[in-house]
């Protein structure tokens, strides 16, 4: 069943607008500069996770983080499926084998070693495991901002993976996205209804270690794309001029 809700707006005084009004002011080099850490230094983990549980105290925190992503249209159409049981944890490892092996087959012969070596093993490494999803009629057949671009509400539930992940990071808790598997495989073994969209699932656990560059940057299956080939000026493919990062 879907969790569709009926909001009847209130009328409002300019004067109710203006008390919820706040500095928005740039954040100190302190902050900033922890901010920027925990963007720079997050890390799809695959196989560095510890034993250690994580309390729900904290889990709820990194999913509160999550819950105050940026959704077009203030739809917040996720869900988050938490997973601690071994055994349903053991199926989608199972519903993971299959959708490697099946894409192993699609990759170059030369290529098929160095991917059986990335040693993908979250989903029974982690103790916890979260399907993030989406509603899509949450707020109707369109909701605010979806009329002309009706993909948005999954584009909204990706922030929302988003903030959780850097939540995690800040926190010392790894996430890895686990993308090998077939979404009706994840139905049968959640039990999500059909009109739910499966956008991610998500290994989580804490980690004392990670790598410095993207594990699949040091692994050599790929390398991070040069930001200035990226940026175009006014229209597409004009190249823009612009002082690089440190």
């Amino acid at each position: 069943m879907s969790d569709e809700m009926t909001f009847i707006p209130r009328p409002y005084a300019a004067a109710e607008i203006e008390a919820e009004m706040g500095p928005a002011a740039p954040f100190d080099a302190a902050e900033r500069a922890a901010v920027y850490r925990a963007i720079y230094t997050r890390r799809d983990v695959r196989n560095e996770f510890l034993p250690d549980d994580v309390p729900q105290e904290l889990l709820m925190r990194i999913l509160d983080a999550a819950h105050h992503a940026p959704s077009v249209g203030f739809m917040q159409p996720w869900n988050f499926v938490v997973i601690r049981d071994a055994a349903v944890r053991g199926a989608v490892h199972e519903a993971f084998l299959r959708g490697m092996s099946t894409e192993e087959q699609m990759l170059a012969p030369e290529r098929r070693g160095q991917y059986r070596n990335l040693k993908l093993e979250g989903i029974l490494k982690a103790p916890v495991n979260i399907c993030v999803t989406c509603d899509r009629r949450r707020h109707g057949e369109t909701g605010l901002g979806r009329t002309q671009q009706p993909n948005t509400d999954l584009l909204s539930t990706a922030c929302a993976v988003q903030n959780l992940w850097l939540a995690a990071r800040v926190e010392g808790v790894g996430v890895g996205w686990v993308s090998i598997l077939q979404e009706s495989d994840l139905r049968s073994i959640l039990g999500i209804p059909e009109e739910i969209a499966v956008v991610a699932y998500l290994c989580v656990g804490f980690v004392d270690r990670a790598y410095r560059k993207p594990e699949l940057e040091v692994k050599r299956w790929a390398s991070r794309l040069p930001l200035e080939t990226l940026v175009f000026a006014d229209q597409w493919g004009r190249a823009c001029t612009f002082t690089k990062p440190p």
